[in-house]
């Protein structure tokens, strides 16, 4: 399959509700959608980098940068007979994995609709219908956030989420458990804590949690080792594994026992599969984490997270959690039973509306054979 076009767009939607973690608070979702054409067929991938870099080195523009600058000379006019082929072009370019995962889906999605088949069949997903859960950011108080707790758990979602930071963590987690009971419930840091807290994490121990999601230094594995070892909630990584490799390390080290797979921050969908089979080789179980993805990117984490270790529901709300417009069609919907349901279509199995698209785009560029 030659690549005979690619298009790169920076895209800006409105969220219904702005989304505060500990490192900062976002009003808008900042995306960069790419276009791979072949002929008549197109392929549709999104970068999960955020304008900013808090969460990860990449952001946005880096990424536009990196992809329009190294990645395109490297792909564009060449034939890949498989997704494995584009990845390989890209060997050469150290990290990035966020830009390199958005080439590569969009690359997915033109091979999958050119070969009739979805993208969950492709992976050999085993599931219909996935698991969904809520994250919430942090609130201006707690009355806000039980607000918003009650409004999910009546919309029928399987498990809460909620985003902590030094004083805004056992005090929450207190008022949830007397509010709403043995909920399923998690909690999620994103790296806003040390070891020097320890009492904090043996605190929140007392309320039964399904798990810390990245309590610890987001390029940590050693400390979240020790600290596992000192609590018997478990531990899920998140920032901390990049790579195979770095989980090879942490299920060395014993530093979670379970794990969040987001499909940007490994470096594609290819990398997160291997990363799946091999939490399943060590029994230990997976989700799929959520960056505010526009429908394109949740369609790609629909369908992945259709693959059989994903054992716990997902950060992948209906499309309406964020956006009173999505750009495509149809929405993703939460069922009563608070699954959604994995497309079938061939490619991610969604259409993109090209008129909502191009109202949202700040910014765009073509790259083509001559």
């Amino acid at each position: 399959m030659i690549i005979r076009e690619i298009e790169l767009r920076i895209i800006s939607l409105p969220l219904k509700r702005t989304f505060e973690t500990s490192f900062g608070r976002e009003s808008v979702k900042r995306a960069l959608i790419i276009t791979i054409r072949e002929n008549d067929l197109e392929g549709f991938g999104e970068c999960v980098a955020m304008p900013t870099p808090y969460y990860s080195y990449e952001t946005v523009n880096t990424a536009w940068y990196v992809i329009s600058e190294f990645m395109v000379p490297r792909i564009l006019g060449k034939d890949f007979k498989k997704p494995e082929d584009l990845i390989k072009a890209l060997e050469r370019i150290r990290g990035h994995n966020m830009a390199k995962s958005a080439l590569e889906c969009a690359f997915l999605d033109l091979f999958c609709k050119k070969a009739g088949i979805s993208l969950k069949d492709y992976l050999r997903g085993v599931r219909n219908k996935i698991e969904s859960g809520v994250s919430i950011g942090i609130q201006p108080n707690i009355k806000s956030l039980l607000d918003l707790i009650d409004h999910y758990l009546d919309k029928g979602y399987r498990r809460i989420k909620v985003k902590i930071k030094p004083n805004w963590d056992v005090n929450i987690v207190r008022e949830i458990r007397k509010e709403f009971g043995e909920i399923p419930l998690m909690v999620d840091a994103n790296a806003a804590y040390s070891l020097a807290d320890l009492e904090v994490f043996r605190l929140l121990d007392r309320y039964n949690l399904m798990m810390i999601e990245q309590p610890l230094g987001y390029d940590d594995l050693i400390d979240h080792s020790e600290l596992q070892r000192l609590i018997k909630t478990p531990i899920c990584l998140d920032e901390s594994v990049k790579s195979v490799n770095d989980l090879k390390v942490a299920i060395k080290l014993r530093s979670c026992k379970v794990l969040n797979i987001k499909i940007g921050r490994v470096g594609g969908i290819l990398n997160a599969i291997k990363m799946h089979d091999l939490c399943l080789k060590n029994r230990i179980p997976v989700w799929c984490g959520g960056m505010l993805e526009t429908g394109i990117g949740r369609a790609f984490n629909v369908a992945i997270a259709s693959l059989p270790n994903f054992k716990f529901p997902n950060d992948i709300s209906a499309s309406d959690r964020y956006f009173d417009e999505d750009i495509i069609e149809p929405p993703f919907m939460l069922n009563r039973d608070g699954t959604i349901n994995v497309p079938t279509k061939p490619g991610i199995g969604v259409d993109i509306v090209k008129e909502r698209l191009e109202r949202a785009t700040l910014k765009k560029a073509v790259f083509k054979l001559d």
